[in-house]
């Protein structure tokens, strides 16, 4: 059994809500449950389109599949996700360039699978936080070409340029990673516009003081607005119950 709850705010600074959140506890196709973030990116309503075509993409791709290996599965409905993008970018002219983040993630028994392209992440709370996803970012790279500080990259001017993203290419990348889940484990999905207003121990923090995931999500949201809010924000947590 699983418990969750999500949700997107638009934030203090923006007009229009680019994130996009799925979330199914019950079964979608092979995948006993799936779960996804999405951060649109483009001009006008074209991020928006983004991440709501993206993942609908996603789900309706999966959902059809006979394929049971969580990975291959996954894999292949980024590449029927990729491909639908860029096909829509061409169709609608005002559209040109768009693209999104995604992360996807299904929890099997107590094994987690998790799928990447993008900034926004996947993290595990227990009595730490820990960071499952890498973002494709440029400040990222710099980071770990030691170029940078972890400590200089949150607030570096190009802290928003992805070097990955759902559309930006004809050839997709996707980062995969799975990992055992311990009793008391929550898993967060979330956009950068968490992760840019909340250091990820005041995170911790808040999921960790918080009676129930309700309470913790809209606690994560609350936080990134009093701090600031300047982008959109979107929220997944996830507490498997044994």
């Amino acid at each position: 059994m699983i418990k969750t709850f999500s949700m997107t705010d638009t934030g203090r600074k923006r007009k229009v809500n680019q994130d996009y959140v799925f979330t199914s506890e019950s079964p979608v196709g092979n995948l006993p449950n799936l779960f996804i973030v999405a951060d649109g990116m483009g001009g006008h309503a074209a991020g928006d389109y983004a991440s709501r075509f993206t993942t609908e993409t996603v789900v309706s791709d999966i959902r059809d599949s006979h394929e049971t290996n969580p990975i291959r599965l996954i894999r292949h409905a980024y590449e029927v996700a990729n491909a639908a993008i860029i096909e829509e970018a061409h169709r609608l002219p005002d559209h040109e360039g768009m693209g999104t983040t995604l992360v996807v993630a299904t929890i099997i028994g107590d094994c987690l699978y998790v799928a990447n392209v993008g900034d926004s992440r996947l993290y595990v709370i227990d009595d730490r936080i820990s960071q499952i996803t890498r973002d494709h970012s440029l400040v990222e790279e710099m980071v770990r070409a030691g170029e940078i500080e972890m400590s200089a990259a949150r607030n570096h001017p190009m802290k928003n340029k992805i070097t990955r993203a759902i559309g930006g290419d004809h050839e997709i990348r996707v980062d995969f990673f799975d990992m055992q889940l311990k009793e008391g484990d929550m898993v967060l999905m979330c956009t950068d516009g968490l992760t840019n207003m909340v250091e990820d121990e005041d995170i911790r923090l808040i999921v960790k003081s918080s009676s129930d995931v309700v309470g913790a999500v809209q606690g994560l949201a609350d936080k990134a607005n009093a701090n600031g809010g300047l982008d959109n924000i979107g929220i997944v947590l996830i507490e498997p119950l044994k």
